[in-house]
C-alpha cells in the first residue's frame, strides 16, 4: 500500500527545495561575473559588463512568479527607468532555474517581459551562477554598483514592500542619487522580502 504524503510536507519539501543560504556579496565588492555570456529576452547574448553604463549598473533579481515581483511591478518599473535615467545600466536576473520547465521558463519570461513592456535587459541566469555569485536569495533583490562597479547598495526597493502607499523610504532611489552624487551612500543595506530564488538540487 502507497504511502500518502501530507500536503504540509509537500510544502516543507519545496520550501527547503528553493532556498539555499549563501552569504551575500559584501558592500565595496567588485561586481562579479561580469563577462558570463548571458541570453537576454531579446535573443541576443549579453554580459553584465555589457549591460553597464557611464555611472554604474543595478542588478535586480526578479522571476515572472512571485507575488511580491508580480505585486510590486509597477515600483519595479518605476525605479528601472528612473535608474535608466540616472545614467545607470539596468539588468533584471532571472534564476529560477528549477523553474525551467514551467513559469519561468525562456519563453515565459519573454512572454512577461512584453506585457511589462520592459525597456532593459531581462537575462536568464544559467544554473543560479550569477545568484550564487552575489548571494541572492530572494525576488526581488537589489544590487547597485557605481561607476567603478563597486557595490553601495544591496537590499530592497523600499521600506513597505507590502503596501505602496505606506512607503516612507525609497531606499534604491535614495542610494542611486547619493551615488551618482559622489556622495556615500546613507543607508547601504536593507533586508528583501519576497521569495525565495527557486536553485536545482
Amino acid at each position: 500500500m502507497k504511502k500518502l504524503i501530507s500536503p504540509l510536507a509537500v510544502i516543507s519539501a519545496c520550501i527547503l527545495y528553493s532556498f539555499v543560504p549563501v552569504d551575500p556579496l559584501t558592500i565595496g565588492s567588485t561586481l562579479p561575473k561580469q563577462d558570463k555570456k548571458l541570453k537576454d529576452v531579446s535573443g541576443a547574448v549579453t554580459t553584465l559588463k555589457d549591460a553597464s553604463s557611464k555611472n554604474g549598473l543595478l542588478v535586480m533579481f526578479s522571476c515572472n512568479t512571485c507575488p511580491y515581483v508580480i505585486k510590486n511591478q509597477q515600483r519595479t518599473s518605476a525605479i528601472c527607468s528612473y535608474a535608466q535615467k540616472s545614467g545607470l545600466g539596468v539588468i533584471l536576473v532571472n534564476s529560477n532555474e528549477a523553474n525551467r520547465g514551467n513559469e519561468d521558463s525562456y519563453e515565459a519570461m519573454k512572454t512577461y517581459a512584453a506585457d511589462q513592456q520592459y525597456k532593459w535587459k531581462y537575462v536568464m541566469d544559467d544554473e543560479s551562477e550569477l545568484a550564487n555569485a552575489f548571494g541572492a536569495s530572494r525576488t526581488p533583490e537589489c544590487f547597485l554598483f557605481n561607476k567603478d562597479l563597486q557595490l553601495v547598495y544591496h537590499g530592497a526597493i523600499d521600506n513597505n514592500p507590502s503596501d505602496e502607499d505606506n512607503v516612507s523610504r525609497k531606499h534604491l532611489q535614495i542610494a542611486i542619487d547619493e551615488t551618482i552624487s559622489g556622495k556615500d551612500v546613507s543607508v547601504k543595506e536593507t533586508k528583501s522580502v519576497g521569495c525565495g530564488i527557486k536553485r536545482k538540487g
